[in-house]
């Protein structure tokens, strides 16, 4: 399900010398599943005054995404309103209508397919409300034009949001291993590159009730 083409995304680029120069960062975010751990909806959750999802799509547009792609599935109907009245044309909603009986990755492959032509897209869960901007700006410095996976680490472990090339898009789709996208990594394990940051965002992912009132405590305030 689109609100919008992929040509009104080139919109948001401008043309200088007759030659389109595109925005060339997206955000694939992660929100299909039905949050059973949390016994509640993380989505529509508040936090700072927002739903939850609003906090971790904010991160990215103001970290430097030009865009985001949010995959839905889980009472969907709710969120991509939502997310159409505050963000209108710079986030796509796109359904894993298969929610219900397949895994992260399926989601990861329906929102490849619905990603707008973009050279590299940050990808993370939609329950990761308090990653920095500066944490998606230092993954965006780090990179060099070449064919890489940027993972941000915390005390030497890869975390999200990682940075992925859209060279990489046709190993996503086509990958049928074990291990989802850890064991497509493991496959390209020489174009990996780690970027040590300072933000304890990147490790706090709100699976449980009380994961969520201890990250409310410490960033409501924020």
């Amino acid at each position: 399900m689109f609100w919008f083409s992929r040509n009104k995304i080139l919109q948001i680029n401008q043309i200088e010398g007759g030659v389109l120069s595109i925005e060339t960062t997206g955000a694939l975010v992660l929100a299909a599943g039905m949050s059973s751990r949390m016994r509640d909806f993380k989505p529509l959750l508040p936090l700072r005054g927002r739903t939850l999802i609003e906090n971790t799509v904010d991160s990215a547009l103001s970290g430097g995404a030009a865009f985001a792609v949010v995959v839905t599935g889980f009472r969907a109907a709710e969120v991509e309103p939502l997310l159409q009245r505050q963000y209108g044309e710079r986030v796509l909603c796109v359904r894993n209508e298969a929610y219900l009986t397949t895994d992260m990755m399926e989601s990861i492959r329906v929102g490849c397919r619905a990603l707008p032509a973009c050279d590299a897209f940050f990808l993370l869960p939609g329950d990761m409300p308090v990653i920095r901007a500066e944490t998606f700006r230092a993954l965006l410095e780090k990179r060099d034009g070449e064919k890489r996976i940027i993972f941000p680490t915390l005390s030497g472990y890869r975390k999200h949001p990682p940075l992925i090339d859209s060279r990489f898009i046709p190993d996503i789709l086509s990958f049928s291993g074990e291990g989802g996208l850890r064991g497509l990594w493991r496959l390209h394990e020489e174009a990996v590159t780690e970027l040590p940051v300072d933000d304890a965002g990147v490790w706090i992912d709100l699976d449980t009730r009380e994961q969520y009132n201890n990250c409310k405590t410490k960033y409501e305030s924020g």
